[in-house]
């Protein structure tokens, strides 16, 4: 008896097994007491018969309520697993719907989260671990600044990113703040501010308007997306290393260093998408996508170590001229720097971390602002307005357009605000990875544990009713100007794009000036068409690119006054 109550027990605290194995024991008590219960006297035969009646009527009762309790509570499970894109099944966890949707998993999650109340946590159980996702404001302002140490990048990020060895992004704890601060100091000088925005400049002066004035008077169509990598490339290339590769002239050459990047970025969203132990084996053994990156990451090292080879043997000659602004000449001539026995290793490591954040990240924004432009004549007319003013005061060049300064563009209310717009729709880095280190509870009450992996969707964080109100959807750049004509502003835990807490961007002002530069001589100079029918999307990419590239036609503007002046 004392067994059988504590059987009774455990089952009550488990009601859906209940009636199962309640009736169970009792059918096989009933069935292998026959012999005893011909020896017994009919009073203790009745008094069980009686015994087993009412173990019946109680199993029933059980099986009732719990009928009722499910056909309760099976709407709200419904409604809560009915996520376009996603759905939780047994075992498997969300494995099926993410291989059915992985063309359109950004809109996928992004549903999920408007229904979920912006967070949501996905499980693998057989293979051990869970995923957070998450697009809630004050979940992020706890993962990325209250509770910032919980939360480091982890050991896995950096092993998938092993191109930037142990440089600034793949880093946690005291290496990642000493790498920080060195790089503040440089990266925050007047000097490479100058350099930054005399770099830009130039760069548009004598590539991007030269290239876009031929696709428009060869009147060919051109992909623009590819255009503003290649100038980003070239342009991340001197700020970093001092050094133009020239990527973006007529013709569009092949530079070999460009391609084992692209290559090497590949094999980084490709492992984000397989299990860690397939690609590991895939590395040891050298082959598919991991034979591919292993050469592209040979290339791009032999071509940052004789770069870093080549300025320090031009340093060493006797009254070398030590007055270039890029990072790695300042990283060479810093003395601290210097007197690392790892010296090289800690310059190659950061000058790449530097490269890979600078090149994507503007090329991608610089792609999305030009689309979204061309496809708002409202946004485009307002922009011209602003620019007009300037335009009337800058020299026109022999082919007859005007480029402009960052100086000139840095107080254009506008301009900065429909950049920001198009940030907020499309962040360069879609999605922020973290790893939990101990266990915590989020504002939103959700607990997560040792080992969880959490996603922010930035992507995902600009298209919530909640976060952004009902037309989250539009790219309204009046959304960032106050009623009295000023820049709103905007938490960095609710606008993304250059990050939030002690990991905000360090090139938030450098990406500012280049796109602002970039996107004001574009606009003045030519009108921007997508060709008919091309579909713009984005890629399943550890950056926001588009799919398809971005297809357009480029003409030489002409009568811009009497454009501006239409109501």
């Amino acid at each position: 008896m004392h067994l059988h109550a504590q059987h009774v027990r455990f089952t009550a605290s488990h009601l859906p097994c209940v009636p199962v194995l309640h009736l169970h024991h009792v059918l096989h008590a009933r069935m292998s007491s026959g012999a005893l219960l011909s020896a017994m006297d009919m009073g203790m035969g009745m008094g069980m018969d009686w015994l087993f009646v009412l173990q019946l009527l109680m199993s029933a009762v059980c099986l009732l309520v719990l009928l009722l309790r499910y056909r309760a509570v099976k709407p709200e499970k419904t409604r809560r697993r009915r996520y376009p894109g996603l759905t939780q099944w047994p075992i498997v966890g969300v494995i099926p719907a993410i291989v059915s949707n992985i063309h359109r998993i950004f809109e996928g999650v992004t549903g999920m989260l408007a229904l979920s109340g912006l967070n949501y946590q996905c499980r693998f159980w057989f293979a051990g671990f869970r995923y957070f996702i998450t697009c809630d404001p004050a979940n992020v302002r706890h993962i990325f600044t209250s509770n910032f140490e919980n939360y480091p990048k982890g050991d896995v990020f950096a092993q998938m990113f092993d191109i930037l060895g142990g440089g600034i992004f793949n880093s946690d704890g005291e290496r990642w703040r000493s790498q920080r601060t060195k790089a503040q100091m440089l990266m925050t000088t007047p000097r490479y501010r100058a350099f930054v925005a005399q770099s830009s400049l130039d760069k548009v002066e004598q590539s991007v308007l030269p290239f876009l004035a031929h696709a428009a008077d060869s009147d060919t169509t051109c992909d623009l997306q590819d255009v503003f990598t290649r100038w980003s490339f070239d342009t991340t290339c001197n700020l970093v290393f001092g050094v133009d590769p020239g990527c973006l002239a007529i013709g569009l050459p092949d530079v070999p260093f460009a391609r084992a990047m692209d290559d090497v970025l590949r094999t980084v969203f490709v492992r984000h998408i397989m299990p860690v132990t397939c690609w590991k084996v895939m590395r040891r053994l050298d082959v598919g996508h991991e034979r591919k990156n292993a050469a592209a990451r040979r290339t791009a090292d032999e071509f940052v170590a004789a770069t870093i080879a080549s300025r320090r043997a031009a340093y060493n000659k006797q009254g070398a001229d030590k007055s270039a602004a890029d990072l790695l000449s300042s990283f060479i001539c810093d003395e601290e720097i210097a007197r690392d026995p790892d010296a090289d290793v800690y310059i190659r490591d950061m000058t790449m971390n530097l490269l890979v954040a600078g090149r994507d990240a503007t090329s991608s924004a610089l792609s999305w602002f030009s689309y979204l432009i061309a496809t708002n004549p409202r946004v485009e007319k307002r922009l011209l307005e602003e620019l007009a003013p300037i335009a009337a005061r800058r020299p026109v060049g022999p082919d007859g357009m005007v480029a402009f300064e960052a100086g000139e563009l840095k107080n254009l209310l506008y301009l900065h605000a429909a950049v920001c717009e198009c940030l907020r729709l499309y962040p360069s880095l879609p999605v922020e990875t973290k790893a939990v280190a101990a266990h915590d509870v989020l504002p939103s009450g959700h607990e997560v544990r040792p080992g969880d992996k959490i996603l922010v969707f930035n992507y995902s964080m600009g298209r919530m009713k909640r976060v952004w109100g009902a037309d989250c959807r539009e790219f309204r750049p009046e959304r960032w100007i106050s009623e009295d004509g000023k820049l709103r502003y905007v938490p960095s835990n609710k606008f993304v794009a250059f990050n939030s807490g002690p990991r905000t961007c360090l090139g938030k002002e450098m990406v500012l000036v280049q796109m602002k530069v970039t996107v004001a001589a574009v606009a003045w100079n030519f009108a921007v068409e997508v060709v008919p029918g091309h579909v713009v999307e984005p890629k399943l990419s550890i950056i926001l690119h588009m799919k398809n590239g971005l297809l357009v036609r480029v003409k030489r503007r002409s009568g811009i006054p009497a454009m501006i002046g239409k109501q």
